[in-house]
């Protein structure tokens, strides 16, 4: 995958994540509409701590472990498994409707007055599908992009961040701004076409894993 692909891809892939209603989503939401637009950049920056956290253990501990193709192989056939489910599920969200800007619709996990950082933190963690995805596709990005040394996962963490800044701040716009800038079925069709693009993406992990296996099988 070249640089550009890989940037480009990680940031619609993290846009696909940011986008679904989740913990983040719901302290955006609240702290949006006490705080303003500006609390978006915060709690992003928050959520970003524990993804730089979790790309240098993958680096570090695991960046041995993934110069073997067979390692690298069964991780992208896990990665694209993952993304496959994702996709079919937000497109089966996006249809059945439960996608929606509401704020009363949004659960805001009780993040008991801690700021805008610390709320990114918190409801981060409090996510299990966030574990899921990083030990399954980010991994899967993380061999593709170290292939390109640290200029490749600088590229890949870079479109990764990027993607859940851009969308914390519409939404956190969107809040402010009566819901002005984005209705819910604009919101749905996105949500939608974004999880057509994780299963395509998935058949592309597919291909690559059984590539990697495929002599060492």
């Amino acid at each position: 995958m070249s640089l550009p692909l890989l940037f480009s891809t990680a940031f619609v892939v993290g846009l696909s994540g940011a986008m679904m209603p989740g913990p983040v989503t719901a302290v955006t939401i609240d702290h949006a509409l006490k705080r303003g637009v500006g609390a978006a950049p915060l709690i992003a920056f928050g959520h970003g701590i524990t993804e730089v956290v979790i790309v240098v253990l993958l680096v570090v501990g695991l960046g041995r472990m993934l110069e073997f193709p067979a390692v690298a192989g069964v991780i992208g056939i896990g990665g694209g498994a993952v993304l496959a489910w994702m996709g079919w599920g937000v497109i089966r969200s996006a249809r059945s409707g439960e996608v929606s800007l509401s704020a009363e619709q949004q659960d805001g996990g009780g993040h008991g007055g801690v700021g805008p950082v610390g709320a990114g933190v918190l409801s981060t963690l409090a996510n299990p599908y966030w574990f899921l995805w990083w030990v399954t596709v980010g991994a899967g990005y993380v061999a593709l992009a170290q292939q390109h040394g640290l200029r490749g996962v600088l590229l890949f963490f870079g479109g990764h961040i990027l993607s859940d800044l851009s969308w914390l701040l519409v939404l956190a716009a969107a809040m402010v701004g009566g819901k002005r800038w984005i209705s819910d079925r604009i919101y749905a069709a996105v949500v939608a076409i974004l999880g057509g693009f994780l299963i395509v993406l998935a058949g592309y992990f597919f291909w690559t894993g059984l590539d990697w296996l495929g002599p060492h099988a």
